[in-house]
């Protein structure tokens, strides 16, 4: 037990992370959402039902979405594009999907190299890019999640303020639905380039995330 909480402590650490924080917002929201309730003459609710609710899905969701979203793009853009003196990126001549050789798949694969890694055919190609794959089919499906139950407290609202309620297609085209998808997408946008720019100036001693504390900055694709 002890060696495998140790060959996989970043991921507990982060799950731990995760499970902390998720339930740190569903105990303010339940009492913000309290807040509001009383003050617009309504009954307080269980902390059990705000977390069954559309309110607490659709603010779950949509910071999902735009998480998933930025590790499927990065991955992609990665691929392609370059950052002179970041880790974050190849070096400059190393755009593109590169040869089997130095991706040791088909012919070049290792004995220890995944079984895929050595197929051909569509199995090669699926498992070549099954990392951008499986990140965009979750930010789809994260994406779905916050839109239906984004539409679901919205409805909610205008019922009652005694409106008519909106049908899926109507919602995913509204103000209120981009309002919530865009101020997330910014803001992780914005994350990734300050740390691609910040990691060719700044140091992180014995992090995978920085280059090594005499690197130059021109230095690209070097980490500590």
């Amino acid at each position: 037990m002890r060696r495998l909480v140790r060959d996989n402590a970043l991921a507990l650490c982060f799950l731990l992370l995760f499970l902390l924080s998720l339930a740190g917002q569903s105990a303010a929201g339940a009492a913000a959402f309290n807040e509001e309730q009383v003050a617009d003459g309504g009954s307080p609710v269980t902390w059990a039902e705000y977390v069954t609710s559309s309110s607490f899905a659709v603010d779950v969701a949509e910071n999902w979405q735009s998480e998933y979203l930025q590790f499927f793009l990065y991955i992609l853009i990665t691929v392609w594009l370059v950052q002179r003196g970041s880790p974050e990126s190849k070096k400059r001549g190393e755009e593109g999907l590169e040869s089997d050789a130095e991706q040791k798949a088909g012919r070049y694969a290792e004995p220890r190299s995944p079984a895929w890694a050595a197929a051909t055919g569509w199995r090669r190609t699926v498992f070549s890019h099954s990392l951008g794959i499986v990140m965009g089919l979750l930010f789809l499906l994260s994406w779905l999640a916050q839109s239906v139950a984004g539409l679901a407290a919205y409805n909610n609202e205008q019922l009652a303020r005694l409106e008519d309620p909106v049908g899926w297609a109507g919602y995913v085209t509204s103000p209120d639905f981009w309002n919530r998808t865009l101020q997330n997408w910014q803001s992780e946008f914005l994350a990734v380039a300050s740390m691609v720019l910040l990691a060719i100036f700044l140091r992180e001693r014995g992090s995978p995330q920085s280059k090594k504390v005499g690197d130059p900055h021109s230095e690209t694709a070097s980490t500590g």
